[in-house]
């Protein structure tokens, strides 16, 4: 079925979205989740040994553990978005390769599960959890926080 120009926008703008949310994480710039997240969001890591917790709470963990990596890189791809005027729900892979500071690279395959809603400022994130695929190479404390969690 055709699309209309509405919801290809749309589409391009939430798919952006999560760009966005990749390119701020991997470059440690944690004002820039403000033009992401709305100002209320509900945002849940725990499915990876992460925490839970509005925005500022979420940027507080995010500094916390990237300085004990040299580099991540979050490629998202295969998001399947549904739009529903104002709103919509999105399931998105993630891969994401993470180096720690002396060389060592730990992957974690997850989802995000997303609901977005429509701003007077553009599309944002209003909710997120993670969905865990798999870790490879992960630290033990960081498997047994991501099963508590489960």
């Amino acid at each position: 079925m055709a699309k209309s120009l509405q919801e290809l926008s749309d589409r391009l703008e939430i798919q952006d979205l999560l760009v966005d949310y990749s390119y701020a994480v991997d470059r440690r710039e944690w004002a820039a989740l403000d033009e992401v997240f709305t100002a209320d969001a509900k945002i849940d890591l725990t499915a990876t040994g992460g925490v839970s917790g509005e925005l500022a709470t979420i940027k507080r963990f995010l500094a916390g553990t990237q300085r004990h990596f040299a580099a991540s890189q979050h490629l998202v791809a295969a998001s399947k978005i549904e739009l529903a005027g104002d709103t919509a729900s999105g399931r998105t892979m993630c891969h994401n390769p993470l180096v720690f500071k002396g060389g060592e690279v730990m992957f974690v395959g997850l989802w995000y599960i997303d609901r977005f809603v429509r701003t007077e400022k553009g599309w944002r994130i209003a909710e997120r959890a993670q969905e865990l695929a798999f870790f490879h190479n992960a630290p033990a404390e960081v498997v047994s926080r991501a099963s508590r969690s489960e």
